[in-house]
């Protein structure tokens, strides 16, 4: 298996729906950047895969047609909020198999304003089964789907745990403090615990509007090759993708009975365990994280399911500061998805622009003292997670 290097990578900044560029426009715009990150013309490009939720077929081809039209294969790629993670696994596994010397990932989304719903009613929703036990658990069916779950999850760990609804409010201004020093967010007003206490409830108790991600427009690019590949064309290779880790739902998903596991945290450990085994290291060894926060309660879910502290440790990993500058691992420098925005396809390619900018010591204001290793987690319900293990080469 050959090793993998991500050689360039690019991004625009996200935008508020309505105020973007359309999606091809935003597609080829970041694989663009990614190109010339790289020093590489699109012809290059052996193959492509091309990540979005919202869009008809063959999306793909639209956006990457305006970089040029070689022939190539092109893979639209659909995943939930984890496809732009997922369009780089697959990406990674043409490279690590020899298949393809030079592919590119592409993550774009064209998003709505609102909560996020179904496009097709008249066919079964697979969130069938996952909506029932939703039902069983927390009911309150006509709240919007995304925050029934992941409140409901944060509501989970709170009655387990004792957890406070200002940990919650901690993390949400963590992620502000962050995004304040990246020009690629969206939301770059820094807010205070207080400010995130003081927001509109739209879970009395359990949540407040700024505990929620927006809906964002944008996209996102990363070009992965082989090490041979990379000496022939005199390609950087100071940023390897070691390991990664793709994994589904578990029995434990419905059998468990509870929304943390509903919302996939036994998926996210499962792809973390595989991934820190690939690699040969643990959680202690990870230097920065960007983990998928689409809501506070999720980010502090998957500390503890990322092995970043322990279970039921996660409220004094926040208290503690080990969540940022100064502590232990510092999570989401970008902003992650509460400050800098989520448009699905893009998510996790954004994740892995920052990531590949914190381990070449190019992140600026953001950037990470001393980062050698890093993980990327995006989930996406439905359900798919994935791992990523990032190491400076």
């Amino acid at each position: 298996m050959a090793k993998v290097f991500v050689a360039g990578v690019g991004m625009i900044p996200f935008a508020k729906p309505g105020s973007s560029q359309s999606y091809d426009a935003m597609g080829a715009a970041a694989g663009a950047l990614a190109l010339k990150d790289a020093g590489l013309g699109y012809e290059a490009v052996q193959q492509a895969y091309a990540g979005y939720v919202y869009g008809d077929s063959t999306c793909g081809q639209k956006a990457l047609y305006r970089l040029g039209m070689t022939g190539i294969p092109v893979v639209n790629v659909n995943n939930n909020c984890s496809t732009g993670s997922t369009a780089l696994f697959l990406a990674r596994q043409a490279v690590r198999s020899g298949a393809a010397d030079c592919v590119l990932a592409l993550g774009f989304e064209q998003m709505k304003p609102g909560a996020l719903g179904s496009v097709y009613a008249d066919r079964p929703s697979p969130f069938e089964d996952f909506d029932a036990v939703c039902d069983d658990i927390v009911g309150m069916p006509d709240v919007p789907l995304a925050l029934r779950y992941f409140g409901g999850a944060g509501l989970s760990h709170m009655q387990k745990y004792g957890t406070r609804l200002d940990t919650f409010a901690r993390i949400r201004a963590k992620a502000s403090r962050h995004a304040k020093n990246n020009p690629l967010a969206l939301f770059r007003q820094e807010v205070s615990v207080d400010d995130v206490m003081q927001a509109p409830a739209i879970w009395p108790g359990v949540m407040t509007r700024l505990m929620a991600c927006p809906p964002t427009c944008g996209a996102a690019a990363a070009l992965l090759v082989s090490e041979a590949f990379a000496a022939r064309h005199g390609l950087r290779r100071d940023v390897e993708i070691a390991a990664q880790a793709m994994t589904t739902d578990y029995p434990s998903t419905f059998a468990a009975r509870d929304m943390m596991q509903l919302v996939g945290a036994d998926m996210s450990r499962a792809a973390a365990d595989q991934a820190y085994e690939q690699a040969g290291i643990g959680a202690r060894d990870v230097d920065v994280v960007e983990l998928h926060d689409c809501f506070a309660h999720n980010e502090l879910i998957t500390y503890e399911a990322l092995g970043l502290c322990p279970e039921g440790g996660a409220e004094a990993f926040v208290v503690d500061g080990d969540n940022t500058y100064g502590g232990r691992v510092v999570t989401n420098p970008s902003g992650g998805l509460l400050s800098k925005g989520h448009p699905l396809g893009a998510t996790g390619l954004a994740q892995c622009y920052e990531l590949t900018h914190q381990l070449r010591g190019t992140a600026e204001a953001r950037q990470v003292d001393g980062a050698r290793v890093a993980l990327q987690h995006n989930l996406g319900l439905g359900g798919a997670c994935v791992v990523t293990l990032y190491r400076q080469a």
